[in-house]
């Protein structure tokens, strides 16, 4: 097993409340910052568009609620039923894992590569720590892959 290398994370409901109202979720700019340092591409697989997703992310860093770094992520877009980390350009399917809230989104045959997250929803509580939860349980999944090496 090769460590994992990508790390897809949605955006709706993991990453913020939604992409009207745009409420970043506590502990994002920490998470981002250990993903960034932990995984040498990061890209947002969302169903949200583009065109819609880059000024969220512009004010968002603008705010310095993510890194800037965010504002040019790749976004890899999808439609469907199910995200296919196979769509991912250039990414090997077994080293890379999906963040998301939503099981019924994550490919049948790709469920051991993703990470489950409480969805971040109203009253958006400034109370949730799922991002330091999920930073542990990447933590502990990489330091299982190097183990293996």
């Amino acid at each position: 097993m090769s460590p994992p290398d990508t790390l897809a994370l949605d955006l709706e409901g993991t990453l913020i409340s939604n992409a009207m109202s745009c409420f970043p979720r506590p502990g994002l700019r920490a998470f981002l910052d250990f993903a960034a340092l932990h995984f040498p591409r990061i890209v947002l697989f969302t169903a949200v568009a583009e065109h819609r997703v880059r000024p969220i992310l512009d004010v968002l860093a603008g705010e310095g609620d993510v890194p800037a770094w965010m504002a040019g992520i790749e976004i890899i877009g999808w439609s469907g039923e199910v995200k296919d980390l196979g769509c991912i350009p250039r990414a090997c399917l077994s080293s890379t894992l999906l963040v998301d809230d939503l099981e019924s989104y994550v490919h049948p045959d790709q469920r051991a590569q993703w990470i489950a997250i409480e969805p971040f929803s109203a009253p958006y509580p400034d109370t949730d720590r799922e991002l330091d939860r999920v930073a542990a349980v990447l933590r502990h999944r990489l330091q299982g892959a190097l183990g293996q090496m």
